[in-house]
């Protein structure tokens, strides 16, 4: 009898963010990040020097949770829900941990993208989503193996989600999506006429 199963499978963690103690203020945290933004003289500097629309401090502050209270009690939040999906991946990490390497504000205006790309130096990837508004662009993920399909055909429109080339995944405020840094993924176009916040972060094997 045929039996077919998947190998190798690609996982994507997504879980609110109160999930886990301490709680972070939705509000405070929208306010903080348009605060430190329009403080940011270095990173807006960066952001206009490199085309980059609308801000990240990603080029300019990497002590966040060193600097204010609520991205200190949002590092501790992210620590449990890394330690939660790295317990999924079955990682034997030697009774090292995973430990946060960096963690940077987003804010993209309308037109504002963020091209293909992936974290390298890290383990695990992720973002936590701030302001949302409605026809704001999905996180889009691309299949880690597209280089390797060669004249392999295209996949149809209706294949099933884990047979699909590209999968888009349309947060909330207040989720927490989670991936391998090796995964290939982009934020298209933003189509609101609003801003579209989030908080990305890195983690290594500490």
């Amino acid at each position: 009898m045929s039996q077919i199963e998947s190998l190798f499978v690609t996982r994507l963690y997504r879980a609110r963010l109160d999930e886990y103690k301490p709680k972070v203020d939705a509000g405070e945290l929208v306010a903080s990040c348009y605060s430190i933004a329009e403080d940011d003289e270095a990173g807006q500097t960066w952001c206009e020097e490199q085309g980059y629309p609308g801000y990240t401090s990603y080029a300019s502050l990497s002590d966040l949770p060193w600097r204010f209270p609520i991205f200190a009690d949002l590092q501790k939040a992210l620590d449990k829900h890394v330690a939660a999906f790295a317990k999924d991946l079955e990682f034997n990490l030697n009774d090292r941990k995973l430990v946060l390497e960096d963690l940077w504000i987003n804010i993209l205006p309308e037109g504002g993208l963020h091209t293909s790309h992936l974290h390298p130096h890290s383990v695990i990837s992720g973002t936590t989503y701030v302001q949302m508004p409605e026809g704001t662009s999905a996180l889009k993920l691309e299949d880690p193996r597209s280089g390797r399909l060669m004249a392999a055909p295209a996949r149809k429109k209706d294949a099933r989600r884990e047979m699909q080339t590209f999968v888009y995944v349309q947060p909330d405020v207040g989720d927490v999506l989670l991936w391998e840094s090796w995964l290939r993924h982009e934020v298209p176009m933003n189509m609101a006429e609003d801003e579209r916040i989030s908080v990305s972060f890195n983690y290594r094997w500490g």
